[in-house]
């Protein structure tokens, strides 16, 4: 009987190996992720680019190098798991910032994805806690401004926002001689309230340059 129930045992053990063998072979998390799919996308988009020698529209050739040298890092970024990005602000003005709220995972009644917070000149968010981008005021412009990984440069006004992928630091500043917003990674992705659940209002740099700084930050 004792050798019964241990040949019971084991087929029942090789059973459950066999029926969660298919879930080994599950494509990893980060694969199914929207932002990777489209950095895996543009990737390869410019690779065949550089593969053929062609041009794209807009974009000399050492753009599209710092563009894919960029993406490569924020393609590994979300295959390693950093779940996290980081905003600094170098506009000599405080400027709006996305967030996580504290305890979002467990407030099902919010009315928005994130929360905006304010964060000073001269400083930026804190390590570990998610900057998901910056929004543009109705009066403010960002100079040779990117879209999308293989668009073509244009100046954008506000209101949006713009959305950094996990594992950017997005340094901020104003081009003194234009007045224009300049970001240091060449591709954020624009959105308004159509296309995401965040509060995208229409204020003007004043109204932000009153609100008191209350992102979780660290003098940079």
């Amino acid at each position: 009987m004792k050798v019964w129930k241990s040949l019971l045992i084991l087929l029942m053990i090789f059973a459950n190996l066999a029926f969660a063998q298919p879930s080994f072979a599950d494509r990893p998390k980060f694969s199914k992720n929207p932002d990777y799919i489209e950095v895996t996308k543009a990737l390869n988009e410019l690779s065949q680019t550089k593969d053929t020698q062609t041009q794209v529209e807009g974009l000399t050739a050492e753009e599209i190098q710092t563009r894919t040298e960029e993406l490569t890092l924020q393609k590994y970024a979300l295959e390693t798991g950093i779940n996290w990005g980081k905003c600094e602000n170098q506009t000599g003005k405080t400027i709006a910032v996305y967030g996580k709220r504290p305890n979002d995972e467990d407030n099902e009644d919010a009315v928005y994805d994130n929360g905006l917070y304010f964060l000073a000149n001269g400083q930026s968010t804190k390590n570990n806690w998610d900057c998901d981008g910056i929004y543009l005021p109705t009066n403010v412009k960002v100079g040779d401004f990117t879209s999308s990984p293989n668009g073509k440069g244009e100046k954008l006004t506000g209101p949006v926002a713009l959305k950094i992928l996990d594992g950017t630091q997005l340094v901020v500043k104003t081009n003194p001689d234009t007045a224009a917003i300049e970001l240091n990674v060449p591709t954020v992705k624009v959105l308004n309230s159509s296309k995401a659940n965040w509060f995208i209002p229409e204020i003007s740099q004043d109204i932000i340059d009153t609100r008191v700084p209350n992102a979780p930050s660290n003098k940079s």
